[in-house]
């Protein structure tokens, strides 16, 4: 019975090393990321040159539709930012960068939850950009006349803030409740 008992926990023992190590499954992914990331500035670089050359031909309407095609890509960058060093720190390792003074704030208090408000508030950003985008091009959706795509542009914006400010909610429900606990 004993041998029983010693073979389960080292048994036991050999699951949770592997259910712990998994963890590292996710740094490939984190790298793809960053691959990703890059081929990004390689995207930003090629729009700002594409809208550099043609400044003179457009109008201001479409300088302006180029310029918001650039910060979505910022965002975007910004929100692959978030999700590689929050999701790494988070779920894989802690990154040591406490001696690097230009180590981003956020990360200090990041945690799963305040991770899940970022993602979701970023998204709600990014979509706000793309229905300004479409604000400002009205005329070409006027001109055909079909204004769905654009409805459901306002209704997924929707459901994006709607999902961040629940998030949000959720978490700082989560903060005082642990706060709470750890006074009691």
């Amino acid at each position: 019975m004993k041998l029983l008992r010693e073979i389960s926990k080292a048994f036991e023992i050999i699951i949770e090393f592997c259910v712990f190590a998994s963890r590292w499954s996710q740094a490939p992914i984190y790298l793809g990321l960053i691959i990703g990331s890059a081929l990004y500035v390689y995207k930003f670089a090629g729009e700002l040159m594409t809208l550099w050359i043609n400044v003179e031909n457009l109008t201001e309407t479409e300088v302006m539709l180029g310029i918001l095609g650039l910060i979505d890509i910022s965002m975007v960058m910004n929100l692959l930012i978030i999700v590689i060093i929050g999701g790494y720190s988070i779920f894989t390792s802690r990154i040591d960068f406490d001696e690097q003074e230009d180590r981003p704030h956020w990360i200090d208090n990041l945690d799963a939850d305040r991770l899940k408000v970022k993602l979701a508030t970023s998204l709600a950003s990014i979509s706000g950009v793309h229905l300004l985008k479409t604000f400002i091009d009205i005329h070409s959706e006027a001109k055909t006349g079909n204004f769905e795509p654009l409805k459901y542009e306002i209704i997924i914006h929707l459901v994006f803030i709607f999902s961040a400010l629940i998030l949000a909610w959720i978490a700082r429900m989560l903060t005082h409740e642990k706060d709470r606990q750890m006074t009691n």
